[in-house]
């Protein structure tokens, strides 16, 4: 029983750690004391920053910063601030290590180093492989139903849930998106967007385990399950978007929706004679093994890989049995509806 509830870590983790405002590093006095300098100067040692150009009123010299960056480098908002703290990270962190001590988070976050823009290149890059294992696994189901399995004679598929499917693949696809522009650059619109993503498609998930595993077919019924989730979902992600960003309420709301979607599958994989169920336990132990990875919070290797970065790239071959489940599921049911049929 114990290995089933590292499932929980598993499905929520990304929607539920998020770093603290206040750290180690950004609470040294001479990181701060950079901080400060260049804010008024534009400058860390040699190098300056023409965002950081202010006139005796305290607006932009040359006009909003924004508009003073590449186009490319545009949408990814570097400001001063921004740069004034990567920079004097970076300065802060090659003393540390010049004197044998290891590094500091600064404000929730480990000492990454920028690659092409990116301010933490390999999630992005394992972000962006997660979005495509969705993307194969929900073209290949959908391959599977219309040109493969038997059709209806009104060219629909047999199999009951594929709306629901197609739905998850979508948002999971979102979600997938959203982490990849979030770890790309961490403001408040990408973490709106990145948190908001996650939450829909934790409480999606979870509606989907109780209807699969009930065998809930008729609409009505359906919409009775899916009422109070969709709007529970909803108001939450309201409440985080338009009142407060609240972290610890954010991370209890999570893991009740991860443990109730656990229980569900875990009870149904038990119970169930499913010829694939073999699949969902390996998501349950392979998940498990990922979760260590994120236990064992270690700081960025040559500041590109961390151990999230890591828990993202042990999630993509999941992703492949996940979805290799699911079109077994497919081709179950509607082999059994078939049987029935004749």
């Amino acid at each position: 029983m114990a290995d089933r509830y590292w499932i929980i870590f598993f499905l929520v983790y990304s929607c539920l750690v998020r770093a603290l405002d206040a750290s180690a590093g950004d609470a040294d006095p001479l990181y701060r004391d950079c901080v400060g300098q260049c804010e008024k100067t534009g400058c860390v040692g040699e190098r300056c920053f023409p965002h950081c150009k202010f006139s005796s009123d305290g607006s932009y010299l040359d006009g909003p910063w924004y508009m003073q960056e590449p186009l490319y480098l545009r949408w990814k908002q570097w400001d001063c601030q921004s740069d004034c703290r990567y920079h004097c990270m970076l300065d802060r962190e090659k003393e540390r290590a010049e004197l044998g001590h290891g590094p500091f988070k600064y404000h929730g976050k480990w000492p990454f180093r920028r690659l092409f823009g990116f301010q933490e290149p390999v999630s992005v890059a394992l972000s962006a492989l997660n979005l495509a294992m969705h993307f194969h696994g929900w073209l290949s189901f959908f391959i599977l139903l219309y040109y493969k399995l038997p059709l209806k004679p009104d060219k629909r598929p047999y199999y009951d849930y594929t709306g629901l499917w197609h739905i998850y693949g979508l948002l999971s696809m979102n979600s997938w998106f959203w982490s990849a522009v979030f770890h790309s650059r961490d403001v408040d619109l990408t973490e709106k967007l990145d948190y908001s993503s996650a939450v829909a498609l934790l409480g999606y998930s979870l509606l989907l385990a109780i209807v699969r595993s009930f065998s809930v077919r008729d609409e009505a019924a359906r919409v009775m399950v899916a009422a109070p989730l969709v709007a529970f979902s909803t108001t939450h992600i309201l409440y985080l978007n338009n009142y407060k960003m609240d972290y610890g309420w954010n991370m209890k709301v999570c893991v009740v929706m991860a443990v109730a979607q656990l229980l569900v599958w875990a009870i149904w994989a038990g119970v169930t004679r499913h010829p694939s169920r073999w699949k969902l336990w390996v998501v349950v132990v392979g998940g498990g093994l990922a979760m260590l990875l994120e236990i064992y919070d270690f700081p960025p290797y040559e500041g590109l890989v961390d151990a999230h970065a890591l828990w993202h790239a042990t999630t993509i071959p999941l992703t492949y049995v996940w979805w290799s489940f699911i079109k077994d599921d497919a081709e179950y049911r509607t082999s059994s509806l078939l049987k029935k049929v004749k």
